[in-house]
């Protein structure tokens, strides 16, 4: 994290590792984190600041300051895997950064699942091939950005409420994704269906997921985001080959995926090329080279 220099990534600014606890010392984030902000904007909340609920203009600038961070963040070779309004923060200033990675379980303990003894997973954030196979990929990510565009219309409620973690497991390797909130923007729930895709291959990239919301951000996100930046080269031919031999796990439909008992699965982190990622593991799955799917 030390070397991220990213408008829309909290800064980490230092560790102090003599004596006990180990302190993180990060960019401070006024308005804490972003499922505690849209909560408190609910009409009903106790802590209430005293705004209005997100407008379509503010949700779409949400959206693509975190679509920034998560770019960056892609190109830099770094997965996520725990993209969630939880994870993310709101500056003073109400700009929402990537932020608070792996920190926030103990806190909102209820949205993780342990599974058969292995680690907390997100499943409620997690996609089809993130759950059947432990395969995480920046499209991985942009599944679960898919969830957090959900949780910035409904000012975060949970995602498949109602249905158990196994339920919803089962409910989202069988096909299954989230309705459209009530009053959502078309706009919106069109970007979520595309984050949605079954076929990871056919999901947007967080520059592409810009590319669609750019005419309607702030005129400062030309001056301070990742997108906009020189560093946000084409990438070089030899990155755009395609990867058949590591997509061997990466299902396509519905129908190529089954429940199976945990002897079968394994460990669901169980990776095959080390990789870094951003939630405290020191292996990830490969992020594959796969053509971009057209905007429209």
């Amino acid at each position: 994290m030390k070397a991220f220099s990213c408008h829309h990534v909290v800064r980490l600014l230092g560790v102090v590792s003599k004596g006990q606890p180990t302190l993180v010392i990060m960019e401070l984030m006024g308005n804490g984190d972003l499922k505690s902000y849209l909560r408190s904007l609910r009409p009903d909340a106790e802590n209430n600041p005293g705004r209005p609920a997100p407008s379509l203009r503010e949700m779409i600038q949400m959206a693509s300051e975190i679509s920034d961070g998560m770019a960056y963040l892609n190109a830099k070779k770094f997965v996520h895997r725990d993209l969630a309004a939880r994870n993310c923060m709101v500056a003073e200033d109400f700009t929402v950064k990537i932020g608070d990675f792996g920190m926030t379980r103990d806190i909102y303990e209820t949205d993780y699942y342990r599974k058969g003894g292995k680690g907390l997973l997100p499943v409620r954030w997690m996609s089809p091939e993130s759950l059947k196979d432990g395969v995480f990929t920046t499209f991985s990510d942009v599944w679960s950005f898919g969830v957090v565009l959900w949780e910035i219309t409904t000012l975060a409620e949970q995602p498949y409420q109602g249905l158990s973690n196994e339920q919803v497991l089962k409910f989202v390797m069988d096909g299954g994704s989230l309705e459209q909130p009530e009053n959502c923007h078309p706009r919106l729930h069109s970007l979520m269906q595309m984050c949605w895709q079954y076929n990871p291959k056919m999901r947007p990239t967080f520059l592409e997921i810009i590319d669609m919301l750019k005419d309607d951000l702030h005129p400062s996100f030309q001056e301070v985001s990742f997108y906009y930046s020189e560093e946000n080269k084409p990438p070089e031919a030899d990155d755009l080959e395609m990867d058949f031999e590591n997509m061997e796990s990466t299902p396509l439909d519905p129908s190529s995926c089954s429940l199976r008992d945990e002897g079968q699965r394994g460990n669901i982190y169980e990776e095959h090329i080390p990789y870094t990622h951003m939630n405290g593991s020191r292996k990830n799955g490969r992020i594959l080279s796969l053509p971009r799917s057209s905007p429209s």
